[in-house]
């Protein structure tokens, strides 16, 4: 596994100058069980380096341009020369977008407060962050909750969300030795409390000469001038050498007042047996077990405390060896955490699955038409679904149009951006093997791309089922949107037939399913009617529109017309409002023959589910021979007819041959079901989706 480690511009990875994200990134080099495959990128004007495997982007001086975009510009370059598995970004948020673009996947590593850092300020920074990066960890619980602060709910239980502290290793320190000393390390300015620290220590030296002080840091843009003969003032030195005087003192003061991500101070002072001092503040409680925290940053709260420690040794003692013995955060410790992440991602990244022997974590997404009351529960959308789960699979239904139509909002007038941010995080946290989309239009590309780069191994499917033949050009242009980023597409149309530039587009035959077509209306003893035919202006809509004109009210009036002796029960038309679920099976069930009349010219193989719904049902189906379709049946299992008088001839026939209609559509149900149920077609998906070359019975025939 190859491992690319950027750091910020301008970030000394030198132990002439080495700061907080240096020494943690050196650690973690030095102990990972990767660490002959990472690359650490960076740019300091140092000539020490902390390790050998560290890349140095120079850069000349330039005028009026960003060196942040140049150093980025570079590292570019240089990576594409040296690709890697995984890019781990440390504390520059901002360098994400940049680098989305070289598709592998990105840990971004934050040692700050990610609200104060560009590139993270607002919540829709964040969420994007959260979509783009595989992991994001934080330095303290304290930075998480920053990073959370306003973003709604759905993002606070994100796998992606990850703390790990910094880290070193603990050192076995003979307390006895140790000296009366007290010491403070960091930047020397009012944010660290120095000027705090400073007053309160020329009282303590003062009044316990015995005691002296150490101060460890530099500050360009604050002068605090404290002086004591009891007090000494290293500057800035080596990191070695400041844990050498961690060795040797006994007390360590962290008063800081800002809000500190964690504390590097105060953690590498416990593994060297001080007893830590320190403020409140933001993730600085969380860098020791049992530390000793200031009620509030005053002159007298911090002077009573050192005070207490100097005079009560055994006080003193016992947090010594508290530090000592309760120090966790070790290097191995927190590199096991890391290399583990880095495990995990790559096992994502590389995995295979048998879908003849495991079973699949499946995101099926389409209108499950929750708002609509279970008026539109009987669709082909939940036949696939039942045939999904019916092989096994885990599946986890999304409902588009709902979340759509609930999210809308002034920010989000379409609800689409709702949508796409929440497939991203239940994506993140179902992790599954295929996602398969009906007609799921508001699912951007970008979005697919996205969980393709962070789950290479991830099948995307689709399957539409209206058609798509000239005159309904607009639903073609909607199922090659995405055709291209897919390793599948289905459609109800022979895709010979729609000239798709596209080997992977297969034909699908609208499913049966035993829960939802469970009807035998070839059992029934007595009709009260003839012929069934129901049509809408738009499932959707599921009432007639006003003015609006369909070529197939022409044909079922004529035919009502011309045939007065047989009775019809006909719906979308005449004004008879259209019926839907229960109601449409009640009406069904009392009819002899189905009409399956599909809109426009008739396409090869093309219906809509109607057909399923009638010749599931049992009830005799009748279809235009132009369609094809009847070349899946026998001529004793479905009724063709070539054109109007045909189809008038065969209906006069069949209605008065009650015997014949049922045999035949006994005949024709117990075919469609043998070979075209929600369980084969589901699986047919699954099986040309992931490459698996088998055999169906319709493939025979197109």
């Amino acid at each position: 596994m190859k491992i690319t480690i950027l750091l910020p511009y301008k970030e000394n990875y030198s132990p002439d100058y080495a700061g907080a994200v240096s020494l943690f990134v050196f650690s973690q080099v030095r102990n990972s069980k990767y660490k002959n495959e990472i690359t650490v990128y960076g740019s300091t004007h140092f000539n020490t380096k902390l390790s050998k495997n560290y890349i140095n982007i120079n850069l000349p001086n330039l005028l009026f341009k960003s060196k942040t975009k140049e150093y980025l510009n570079r590292f570019i370059k240089l990576y594409r020369k040296k690709k890697s598995d995984l890019i781990e970004i440390h504390n520059r948020p901002s360098y994400v977008i940049p680098l989305k673009d070289l598709k592998t996947n990105i840990v971004l590593y934050y040692h700050n407060d990610p609200t104060m850092m560009t590139g993270s300020q607002s919540v829709n920074e964040r969420i994007n962050l959260i979509n783009l990066c595989s992991k994001i960890i934080f330095n303290s619980n304290w930075s998480k909750q920053r990073f959370l602060n306003e973003l709604p709910s759905i993002y606070r239980d994100s796998n992606k969300l990850v703390v790990i502290y910094q880290s070193i290793n603990k050192k076995k320190i003979d307390l006895n030795i140790k000296k009366k000393n007290i010491i403070f390390v960091g930047k020397l300015n009012y944010a660290k409390g120095y000027d705090l620290f400073g007053k309160v220590i020329i009282k303590v030296l003062n009044q316990y000469s015995d005691w002296t002080a150490t101060v460890i840091g530099d500050e360009e843009r604050e002068n605090y001038n404290f002086k004591h003969k009891n007090l000494y003032n290293y500057g800035f030195i080596k990191h070695k050498e400041v844990l050498k005087h961690f060795e040797k003192s006994s007390i360590a003061v962290v008063c800081s007042r800002w809000e500190e991500p964690f504390g590097r101070t105060s953690l590498e002072a416990s593994s060297r047996g001080c007893a830590v001092i320190i403020s409140n503040r933001g993730g600085l409680p969380e860098t020791i077990k049992k530390p000793i925290i200031l009620n509030s940053l005053t002159f007298n709260e911090l002077f009573n405390c050192i005070k207490k420690l100097i005079k009560n040794k055994k006080f003193l003692l016992s947090h010594q060896k508290r530090n000592l013995k309760e120090f966790y955060l070790t290097d191995h410790y927190i590199n096991k955490q890391i290399d583990g992440i880095r495990f995990e991602i790559n096992i994502e990244k590389n995995k295979k699955i048998d879908i003849k022997k495991e079973k699949l974590k499946i995101i099926h997404i389409t209108n499950f038409n929750e708002r609509h009351n279970g008026r539109l529960y009987y669709n082909t959308g939940r036949r696939i679904n039942n045939g999904l789960i019916k092989l096994g699979h885990n599946v986890l239904e999304l409902s588009d149009r709902d979340i759509i139509s609930y999210s809308r909002n002034l920010l989000d007038i379409k609800g689409a951006k709702k949508l796409n941010d929440k497939l991203l995080e239940i994506n993140t946290n179902f992790k599954p093997n295929l996602i398969l989309l009906g007609h799921a239009d508001q699912i951007e590309i970008s979005t697919l791309e996205l969980i393709k780069q962070q789950n290479p191994s991830i099948k995307i499917a689709q399957w539409f089922l209206d058609r798509m033949d000239e005159e309904w050009s607009g639903n073609k242009k909607r199922f090659i949107h995405k055709m291209n980023i897919l390793d599948a597409s289905f459609c109800t149309t022979n895709p010979k037939e729609l000239n798709f530039n596209n080997k992977q587009v297969y034909y699908l035959p609208n499913p049966v399913d035993d829960s939802i077509d469970s009807h035998k209306i070839f059992s029934n003893k007595k009709f009260s009617s003839d012929i069934f035919f129901a049509m809408s202006h738009g499932v959707h809509r599921g009432v007639l529109k006003k003015g609006k004109l369909d070529r197939r009210s022409n044909l079922i009036e004529k035919l009502i017309d011309d045939l007065p002796h047989l009775k019809f029960t006909v719906f979308g038309i005449r004004n008879k409002e259209p019926i839907w679920a229960e109601n449409f099976l009640n009406q069904l069930r009392s009819c002899k023959i189905g009409l399956n009349i599909s809109q426009g010219t008739p396409g090869k193989f093309y219906s809509s589910d109607r057909f399923a719904q009638l010749i599931g049902n049992g009830v005799l189906v009748f279809i235009d021979k132009k369609t094809k379709i009847g070349k899946f049946f026998l001529k004793d299992e479905i009724v063709e007819y070539s054109n109007y008088k045909d189809l008038k001839k065969k209906l006069i026939f069949y209605s008065n041959n009650l015997q014949l209609v049922k045999k035949i559509a006994k005949k024709g149900h117990d075919k469609y079901f043998k070979y075209f149920n929600s369980k084969i077609i589901s699986e047919y998906i699954i099986n040309k989706t992931f490459g698996i070359k088998l055999k169906y019975y319709w493939e025979k025939f197109l």
